[in-house]
């Protein structure tokens, strides 16, 4: 498998999907349809621990990176998800260097961070602490999710902290923190994406973005305004746009 954190540090693009349904055939189906990585949405979704750690298995194991979308910049969280084996955390809301902080304190092990030292499936229960140890220092993965006017104005400081590899957008939250809930066309939203789209370039900034929309097109655009990790839509939006796409050709020459 190879390491997510170096295609990142390289500003490679990478693509990759979320997945919200809790059951293993769901991951190990999309972790051959040829994603560079699949995060584990805990923060959106009925997804337990368990059924996470179950996801992080299947998508380890069929060579992909498993990343997890905790549901909050939360300590106990973020350590149980990492010691399951996820490779890297999306963390949400970061709107302050101090939630970046505390986003990588909780992954990184002292004295870089703060989190607790385990042994679980991560450290191969208790026969691979140190390889794991080495490895999480260099090569663990935390991603900030810049879904707020806050984290937009707080760009700067936010990627003044050691040990933020990059950013992805929440498009429906930071619309939601101006007002104008999923309005991606309102002039406000436009001016928020292209300021931080701007402080981006200017920090050298891996820049990411969910594209929630099933649309290949719409993933074109942000590929040229310099994304470089990209979610391309949810499993349910995937599976739901294939059905339909197809039954309406179906029912069209089927009456």
């Amino acid at each position: 498998m190879k390491q997510l954190k170096d295609r990142l540090n390289r500003r490679e693009l990478t693509i990759g999907s979320w997945i919200t349904i809790g059951h293993p055939s769901i991951a190990e189906i999309m972790a051959t349809a040829g994603f560079d990585w699949l995060a584990i949405d805990m923060e959106h979704s009925a997804i337990t621990l368990d059924q996470a750690f179950a996801l992080i298995q299947v998508i380890a194991l069929s060579g992909i990176p498993p990343l997890v979308r905790v549901g909050e910049n939360d300590p106990a969280v973020i350590k149980r998800v990492m010691d399951a084996g996820a490779h890297g955390v999306i963390v949400p809301m970061v709107n302050t260097p101090e939630d970046a902080q505390r986003a990588v304190d909780s992954v990184k092990y002292p004295p870089r961070g703060k989190r607790g030292v385990g042994l679980a499936r991560a450290q191969k229960y208790g026969t691979g602490f140190e390889p794991y140890r080495r490895w999480n220092q260099a090569k663990s993965v935390v991603i900030v999710q810049i879904e707020h006017i806050r984290g937009v104005e707080n760009f700067d400081a936010i990627f003044s902290i050691e040990g933020v590899d990059g950013f992805i957008a929440g498009p429906y939250d930071l619309s939601g923190s101006l007002g104008i809930p999923g309005q991606f066309e309102h002039p406000r939203f436009k001016e928020a994406i292209a300021l931080m789209e701007k402080k981006a370039r200017a920090k050298k900034a891996l820049a990411g973005y969910h594209v929630v929309p099933p649309e290949p097109e719409a993933m074109r655009e942000k590929i040229r305004n310099g994304y470089r990790f990209l979610s391309y839509s949810v499993d349910f939006l995937l599976l739901g746009a294939t059905c339909r796409k197809d039954m309406a050709a179906i029912r069209s020459f089927a009456k």
